[in-house]
């Protein structure tokens, strides 16, 4: 037999031997019990011929959880491009008169951003730290510098760049009342939440010390939280969906640590506004009217804000606001992104709009419209669906792009950083795993690449839907098939 038909069988065999060891392996870790009351789906490619290294049910349309910001993401980068940027505006009819006087309203002009916040950018392992305001806080000085002392009408924050429609489809009620769930709106400042610190007194019977950052007036806390010596640790937090009250309750021992919960606002439009107002009145500003926000309801026509620009604030460029998106899940972020791309390629900055540029990208990939069902840019919906199949075959191509590097930058890397920052300690080159995470109730995902950047690079993506273990369990095995994937990634 000549050399190269010898080099070729045993080339052969020896593929044959590692995909059979790849199902085994995998195999052998989805017959553990709690694997077994689940459904499972997986897919594994070669990034460099398309080759399938393993596949189980690969074609079965699953809940993605937050895989499903893979393709908001990439869609925002394909569509925007990595230097895209937001603006936020501050108009007014008229200029300020020679004694400052402002006649007529003050708008607030949201232009989709979403680093109106403490993040550090570009992203930075870490709790977020600093002041939430402190953007803002810039505007509100350019207003003071443009030689506005009194605002004769209101201060608007207005967020008619996109429709109001704040939810989703498939969204549920209770998710609204978290930052995990914020609503969506043009006008975004801190994620749309503020964070609510409850610290325990020294002595018993004292009250407790609660706490909102940012400290703006929004809220009305009522709480009836029982300090008292050996009492059991158990603070309830809770706010009806589009209500203005949280209540505190339940009991605590005293000089504990402080508790902290992230609560949505209902209203961002308006919170944006009635931060700026307190930060300008701060200034020795003085406003004459009231606060308020202007929507746009859906179908309604949309109107570019006119008038003189006092202030204005540029975003960093996308491709850093999708580092967070991906590297930490951030579900508003994903959500924002997707109607920006709404209102740049189809003039209608709404869900709808970006979903079918969201079609019309899976359409261009060669995938099936059965492929997927897309109800949502962050994967909070219990509507959105997609098969692995698509995930790897979206990973592939834009692998194979100009944009591929960049986008993979945006991905989580194993043991280091993002949702992945305490996963896959200690796995020999577990580094090589640059992957996003899923997690809603009864779904796990996990999807991403693979390489070390010199040998075999794999695209990948492990679903799990209907699990009753928890989830800690899930996710254990889970990220066993990942390491089984990643090692034939390196091998």
């Amino acid at each position: 037999m000549p050399r190269v038909y010898l080099f070729l069988l045993l080339l052969l065999l020896c593929r044959l031997a590692h995909a059979q060891s790849l199902d085994s392996s995998i195999d052998q870790i989805l017959a553990a019990p709690a694997a077994q009351r689940a459904v499972w789906a997986i897919h594994a490619v070669d990034l460099a011929t398309g080759r399938v290294l393993y596949q189980r049910n690969a074609s079965i349309p699953m809940a993605p959880a937050s895989n499903t910001k893979l393709f908001s993401t990439a869609l925002g980068l394909l569509r925007l491009g990595p230097e895209y940027k937001f603006e936020t505006r501050v108009m007014s009819t008229r200029a300020p008169d020679s004694h400052g006087r402002l006649a007529g309203d003050l708008i607030l002009a949201g232009g989709g951003d979403p680093t109106l916040s403490a993040r550090i950018i570009p992203y930075q392992r870490g709790p977020i730290q600093g002041d939430p305001l402190a953007p803002l806080a810039s505007i509100a000085d350019q207003i003071v510098q443009a030689g506005v002392r009194v605002i004769d009408g209101d201060l608007i924050g207005d967020d008619t760049r996109w429709p109001w429609s704040p939810y989703p489809d498939g969204w549920t009620l209770d998710d609204s009342v978290w930052e995990y769930g914020a609503p969506v709106s043009a006008l975004t400042l801190n994620d749309n939440a503020m964070r609510l610190t409850i610290r325990p007194p020294k002595k018993a019977g004292e009250t407790a010390d609660v706490t909102l950052n940012p400290p703006v007036d929004y809220f009305t806390i009522y709480s009836t939280l029982r300090v008292a010596a050996g009492a059991e640790r158990k603070i309830t937090v809770d706010r009806q969906p589009g209500s203005r009250v949280l209540f505190i309750s339940g009991s605590t021992p005293p000089a504990t640590g402080a508790a902290t919960q992230l609560i949505a606002v209902d209203d961002p439009a308006l919170f944006a506004a009635q931060a700026l107002a307190q930060l300008l009145r701060e200034r020795g500003v003085i406003l004459q009217g009231s606060v308020r926000a202007l929507h746009r309801l859906p179908g309604r026509p949309a109107a570019e804000p006119e008038g003189l620009v006092l202030a204005r604030r540029l975003s960093s460029p996308l491709i850093e606001t999708l580092r967070v998106t991906n590297k930490v899940s951030q579900n508003l972020h994903a959500e924002i992104v997707l109607r920006e791309v709404g209102l740049v390629r189809r003039g209608e900055g709404s869900a709808e709009a970006g979903l079918k540029e969201m079609s019309e990208l899976l359409t261009s990939l060669g995938l099936d419209k059965l492929d997927s069902s897309f109800a949502d840019a962050s994967g909070l919906s219990r509507r959105t669906l997609v098969t692995p199949a698509a995930i790897t075959t979206l990973l592939r191509y834009l692998h194979q792009g100009e944009l591929g590097d960049a986008y993979a930058s945006t991905l989580p890397i194993a043991g280091e950083d993002g949702t992945l920052a305490s996963r896959f300690r200690g796995v020999r080159g577990a580094a090589t795993v640059r992957a996003k995470t899923g997690s809603i109730s009864h779904v796990s995902a996990l999807s991403g690449y693979t390489t070390d950047g010199t040998s075999r690079r794999v695209a990948f993506s492990i679903v799990v839907n209907n699990f009753t273990a928890p989830t800690s369990e899930i996710r254990a095995i889970l990220d066993k098939i990942a390491v089984v994937i990643q090692q034939e990634g390196i091998r």
